[in-house]
């Protein structure tokens, strides 16, 4: 028997590890069933820090810990299912393709900015959604430190008052007083076309972050959207021209493409709809988890966001629940009733709320702490010991806040 995980973001590996972790505990081989998973590279990037300095650094390796649970490791990018024939196609990095059967299916493929078709943008923006995007910010941004002051070079403009935005944008000014010299005088605008910052995360919140956008000078156009990107900058909606040579495009994310191969019903991100125990309803042997699922937290109308705190959790279980089904065991209800946000506000600190009304329960200097200890410490993998990394991975244990 062979459980398939394609991805190894982190509902990917969580959902790994679990398999091994139930595989183990009911006392079959990794001959009888083996585990394996399909990604370009057998490493963790870690997608919540991109947008911060040297990001070429904010990776984990993975080829290690699955050693040690004996995950078996396929290097390539899946680009077809075929769902009937319980086939995922495969081609690797020299271009070669092979076609891996299955006899359950994890998606676990994440998702990815979402660029609309806006003159200029795919030629002129950056993001962080991605390492070599990140990557090319980064080295954007040491270019411009070369050349002499000016309003355009001066000037950042991020594009996407959400969560993504705002922590890029709220790094960038101690990010550019080190770049750049004493003389500057760094520009930081936030564009939405939202009437509010930070739409999706409520009253309660707002007023701290408004706050620390104007302790940290970072400006906002709300209201407004981007029409067009070119040499000179970047044309809103309003009809203002802002001179930069540098937008960072934060205006949201879709499921990987990889959702439309599967024939079942997705909602407005292209995730796909799945039942309790994260299958797909319309195809047999198909789980979806992480960014790839719409998938109910609770039974009072909450359901998981693109994050990674859901995505842990629930590859945790769909991995688990995957196996489970070839193990003959049963599975479990995936379920994920606490909720938490922890908002990296730069200089200005942090800020950490609580339940999904999101009630502030720290700010400033003891939330950044908070913060720390989630972005470099609790989101990595397990250390490549068998015992520990199968015990990280007990889906009611995997993010309990």
């Amino acid at each position: 028997m062979r459980l398939v995980i394609v991805g190894a973001g982190f509902a990917g590996m969580y959902a790994a590890l679990s398999a091994a972790r139930l595989r183990d505990i009911e006392g079959v081989s990794p001959e009888e069933l083996e585990i394996a998973l399909v990604s370009p590279e057998p490493t963790l990037v870690i997608r919540p820090r991109l947008y911060e300095p040297k990001p070429e650094s904010l990776t984990a390796p993975l080829q290690d810990v699955f050693d040690a649970v004996d995950v078996a490791y396929v290097q390539g990018s899946v680009e077809a299912v075929d769902t009937k024939a319980c086939t995922v196609g495969v081609v690797n990095a020299k271009g070669e393709r092979r076609s891996l059967q299955y006899h359950r299916l994890v998606l676990a493929t994440g998702s990815r900015l979402f660029r609309p078709n806006i003159p200029g943008l795919a030629e002129y923006a950056f993001s962080v959604d991605n390492i070599d995007d990140a990557v090319a910010l980064d080295r954007h941004l040491h270019e411009l430190a070369k050349m002499p002051a000016s309003a355009a070079r001066d000037t950042i403009v991020v594009a996407g008052a959400g969560f993504t935005g705002i922590e890029a944008a709220t790094e960038m000014p101690s990010r550019l007083r080190t770049l750049f010299d004493k003389t500057a005088n760094p520009r930081v605008i936030i564009v939405d076309r939202s009437s509010a910052v930070a739409p999706d995360m409520g009253e309660g919140p707002r007023p701290i972050i408004e706050e620390a956008l104007r302790k940290l000078g970072v400006e906002t156009r709300l209201n407004a959207g981007v029409s067009s990107l070119d040499r000179s900058g970047v044309t809103l909606s309003t009809g203002e021209h802002i001179e930069t040579m540098t937008v960072i495009w934060a205006a949201g994310i879709r499921a990987n493409p990889l959702t439309t191969k599967i024939p079942g019903e997705r909602d407005k991100f292209d995730r796909l709809l799945v039942d309790g125990c994260l299958r797909v309803p319309s195809v047999p042997g198909v789980f979806a988890t992480g960014d790839a699922a719409r998938a109910a937290c609770d039974d009072c109308g909450n359901y998981a966001l693109m994050s990674c705190q859901h995505a842990t959790r629930m590859g945790a279980f769909a991995g688990n629940n995957a196996a489970a089904e070839l193990l003959g065991v049963p599975a479990r209800q995936y379920h994920q009733e606490a909720y938490v946000t922890c908002l990296d506000l730069g200089d200005a600190g942090a800020l950490f709320t609580r339940g999904w009304d999101r009630k502030v329960e720290m700010v400033g200097e003891k939330a950044k702490t908070t913060k720390r200890g989630i972005n470099t410490v609790w989101i990595y993998p397990p250390k490549p010991v068998r015992a520990a990394a199968l015990a990280s991975a007990d889906p009611e244990h995997v993010t309990k806040l």
